[in-house]
């Protein structure tokens, strides 16, 4: 028997397909929406907001931005999943709701996004720089008194100072030549030579004067070529540095040591010729205003060589004993 296809037998059979494959298809799952308004705590609303929308997968992340009413809305969003929303602006704290949900066709409003405006902590620093700092350190160095009394000006106790400039060099070797204290030293010092008859300048006022007044030469002469001139010629810092912690054999080493090795203006140790040099041209430059017999190359340079002993007789003193004995800035407030 021969079949009969018709127009109308195509049309009800490509219908009857068509709903077997409608029926085959599962249903479409119903999403939701979730709005809102991003505003200020003062109720204003905020025009250019970031707000994003983040779910557990990274195709749930959605964004936008509050337009000029500060609405916001996000379509499309699956139900029953825990959402985060985050707002941010420049110039605000960030606002976030942790956890949302919505369910199928469900429009949900996001209430009371309010960004504050966020707290500039502004941090004001304070620095020195090395000039500054080495004024005041010098400062408190010509209040260093042993007893109280004796200046103690050239020891440093702190263990990271500031170099000196050449200012300050000369600032601090003159304030020594100066100090009342130093002519009372030297007085002392000719009054000694007098009862011993040396150098031989005779005895008398005439004798105590002139010996006087060749100790005063023979101090500042010291004190301004050693300790001000060749250190800011050779960029040496002519101060004692004050060790206080170590071995006792490490103390004295760094104490006995000091007339021949000092600190440079950059931080490194340098073989001492400020020092040394101005012993040396001390010396040399007496022999104009001694008398002939106590005159010479041997005396020079045998002067020269118990200016250096004085001179690491006095860094031990003052590594072990002055120390102690020394009224600092800190002391005496």
């Amino acid at each position: 028997m021969r079949l009969r296809v018709t127009g109308l037998t195509l049309l009800v059979f490509a219908l009857s397909l068509s709903a077997q494959g409608q029926g085959d298809q599962p249903p479409k799952v119903q999403t939701g929406s979730i709005v809102g308004t991003v505003t200020g705590v003062n109720g204003d609303t905020l025009i250019g907001a970031n707000v994003v929308l983040e779910g557990p997968s990274p195709s749930d992340r959605q964004a936008s931005i509050s337009d000029e009413n500060g609405f916001f809305a996000f379509h499309d969003i699956r139900p029953g999943i825990a959402y985060r929303v985050t707002v941010s602006a420049p110039g605000f704290e960030a606002w976030t709701l942790p956890a949302v949900s919505i369910g199928p066709n469900e429009s949900r409003i996001v209430t009371d996004i309010q960004l504050r405006v966020s707290v500039v902590h502004t941090t004001v620093e304070v620095t020195q720089n090395s000039e500054e700092a080495a004024t005041e350190e010098v400062k408190i160095a010509e209040k260093q008194r042993i007893f109280g009394v004796i200046p103690n000006f050239y020891v440093v106790y702190d263990s990271n100072p500031a170099p000196l400039t050449p200012k300050l060099k000369f600032k601090l070797a003159l304030r020594v030549s100066i100090d009342p204290v130093t002519f009372a030293g030297i007085a002392i010092l000719s009054g000694a030579q007098q009862a011993g008859d040396t150098p031989n300048y005779g005895q008398g006022a005439l004798g105590f004067a002139k010996r006087f007044g060749a100790n005063t030469a023979d101090g500042f002469t010291d004190i301004m070529i050693g300790g001000a001139m060749l250190p800011s010629l050779l960029h040496q810092d002519p101060r004692y540095f004050f060790q206080g912690t170590g071995s006792g054999t490490s103390r004295t080493r760094h104490a006995v040591l000091s007339p021949f090795v000092c600190k440079g203006d950059n931080g490194k140790w340098h073989t001492n010729f400020s020092s040394l040099g101005g012993d040396l041209a001390s010396s040399a430059i007496s022999t104009a205003y001694y008398p002939d017999s106590n005159r010479g190359a041997g005396l020079v340079f045998t002067n020269f060589a118990l200016n250096t002993a004085e001179g690491v007789a006095a860094a031990l003193a003052q590594e072990f004993v002055l120390h102690k004995l020394t009224r600092k800035a800190a002391d005496s407030n």
